[in-house]
């Protein structure tokens, strides 16, 4: 429960500086228009602020991930391990029908791997010394097989595209609540007081936890077919085998809140947690498997 309310706190947080930037920008005075709002102004606004920082985020990616990881991209495989990894990445990637992403390995002992990148072409994988150690071969490949499908299937831009989108709304949103508590409410009828300022960052912060939801429900979907595209890839029996070594591990370090939703393993929880979830119950995951046809 901490790392969701931690993971939603970032979220939150990003959202307040966007709304503290308008402010200082002057922009909340612009998007005024006599006693009411410029909806219009205030949309263009909110979309280059929610979508804008959603993709430069997604942009810079790879370089985040490789400086705030320790990662280590392989040029040159320093032994036959790292060779058959450039190896395995290379095939997979033309059996999805995409560029080969480069690889990368990290030092930590959980066992876990994630995919990054704006491009489909030019993405990254990375896996940790953990799970390098802990899987089998097979194993590997199938986790890799899953990352490749990720990337094959555009989960890296469809997801900050969603980001973006519900960003916009709540800062639309948040604003259009603070006009009707000051306006009708309060009853504020020169210029925007107190009121719309504290209104619009409450509801801001509840807006964007009820957002996250949205994002966090997509991330869980596309967990199911990335598992589907490493079934594929790699062979079904393979995939259940790493998320069944996956569930017999203690509970794993957790990637960055940027990362976290292209892991092999992520953030799980009970009750209402559930709802924050960036993976599904990796038996959930395992029951889907066996299912397919």
């Amino acid at each position: 429960m901490k790392r969701v309310m931690l993971f939603l706190g970032t979220n939150v947080a990003v959202l307040l500086v966007m709304s503290v930037s308008l402010r200082l920008l002057g922009v909340d005075r612009i998007l005024e228009q006599g006693a009411g709002i410029d909806f219009e102004a205030l949309l263009v606004f909110a979309a280059l602020l929610g979508m804008g920082g959603s993709f430069i985020s997604l942009a810079l990616s790879k370089w985040t991930a490789i400086h705030m990881m320790g990662l280590r991209v392989i040029e040159e495989p320093a032994d036959a391990t790292e060779a058959w990894l450039v190896e395995t990445v290379g095939r997979l990637a033309r059996e999805a029908g995409i560029g080969t992403p480069d690889v990368a390995v990290y030092e930590g002992a959980e066992m876990n791997a994630f995919a990054t990148g704006m491009d489909r072409d030019h993405a990254l994988v990375a896996v940790s010394t953990g799970l390098l150690r802990g899987m089998r071969p097979e194993e590997v490949e199938a986790v890799l097989g899953h990352e490749v499908s990720h990337i094959a299937n555009g989960d890296m831009v469809t997801l900050a595209l969603i980001q973006g989108v519900v960003n916009t709304f709540v800062i639309v949103l948040s604003r259009v609540v603070g006009h009707v508590i000051d306006r009708v409410v309060l009853r504020n009828e020169r210029g925007y007081g107190p009121g719309f300022f504290v209104a619009t960052l409450v509801a801001q912060v509840v807006l964007g936890i009820l957002a996250s939801i949205i994002v966090f429900w997509f991330s869980r979907r596309r967990e199911f077919r990335a598992d589907a595209g490493g079934a594929r890839l790699a062979g079904r029996a393979p995939m259940i085998a790493a998320l069944r070594r996956l569930a017999a591990q203690h509970e794993a370090e957790p990637l960055p809140d940027q990362l976290a939703a292209f892991g092999i393993s992520g953030r799980v929880g009970q009750g209402l947690a559930r709802l924050f979830m960036t993976h599904p119950p990796i038996e959930e995951r395992i029951a889907a498997l066996e299912a397919m046809a």
